[in-house]
């Protein structure tokens, strides 16, 4: 059984945050169960509808990532838009985000 697929809103900022929290939430607790029961260790979470986004949705994201992990499960982000990846390495948390983003070094 192939990993699950869940999707972003187009527009995640920090006034939709705790609506757009809820929803993927509730999604998660669901794909828990899915994911578990198909021998599965991850969700895959696709922002390629991502469009209008401030850096509240890195908040969203790592909250996402930390309820997984609690539960032994990861979160894969597929097809993220640059803007997105610029916006993670400029606060310091695209290598948390994304495997193939080296830390920044001083």
């Amino acid at each position: 059984m192939p990993d699950t697929m869940l999707k972003l809103p187009a527009r995640v900022r920090l006034q939709e945050l705790p609506d757009v929290w809820r929803e993927l939430e509730t999604a998660l607790r669901a794909e828990q169960a899915q994911v578990r029961q198909g021998a599965g260790s991850s969700v895959r979470l696709n922002l390629a509808g991502l469009h209008d986004f401030d850096s509240a949705v890195l908040t969203l994201l790592l909250s996402a990532m930390r309820q997984l992990q609690q539960q032994g499960l990861s979160l894969e982000l597929s097809e993220a838009p640059t803007k997105l990846r610029e916006l993670a390495r400029v606060y310091g948390v695209a290598s948390l985000l994304w495997a193939d983003e080296a830390p920044a070094t001083a």
